[in-house]
């Protein structure tokens, strides 16, 4: 059963680029925008990345804190982290667990052929731990991603 706004979200998240366990205790008094996206260096994931590097500064002022996760390796996320630049960690959620937590792993179609991926959504938790929204496929926006999170 996938999470919904109202749920506690889980404390242990998994392990970053440079395999350090992120918890969500971690952030504790900030508010987490968790962003679960396909996959690094492709069009759009880059874009999200860089929406969300070039609006890190006002999210911290605005008291959120910015952790994305893919299916790819820790080595991919430390390189997709030194071409973009990227101030925020990266989870290597490479067993796809915590992307089943959340329910944004799923089936997905192109060309007529399904495969299972990652669908790109953001959840924004409270200082609580309490998922507080949910930006959907359809609604996230990856060129202007940071002020759609800072808007919500």
């Amino acid at each position: 059963m996938a999470l919904q706004v109202g749920d506690k979200a889980p404390d242990i998240l998994g392990l970053d680029q440079n395999g350090n366990e992120i918890k969500l205790s971690d952030f504790k008094g900030k508010k987490l925008a968790l962003y679960f996206y396909p996959k690094d260096n492709t069009s759009g994931c880059t874009a999200e990345a860089c929406s969300l590097r070039d609006g890190y500064k006002e999210l911290q002022a605005a008291g959120y804190e910015v952790v994305g996760v893919s299916k790819d390796s820790a080595k991919s996320h430390q390189g997709f982290i030194a071409k973009q630049e990227l101030p925020f960690n990266l989870i290597a959620d490479t067993d796809t667990a915590l992307q089943q937590a959340f329910g944004v792993w799923a089936e997905k179609k192109l060309y007529g052929r399904s495969y299972m991926g990652t669908l790109r959504t953001t959840f924004i938790i409270n200082e609580d731990g309490i998922i507080e929204k949910i930006i959907g496929p359809k609604e996230v926006k990856t060129k202007d991603h940071a002020n759609q999170i800072l808007n919500s």
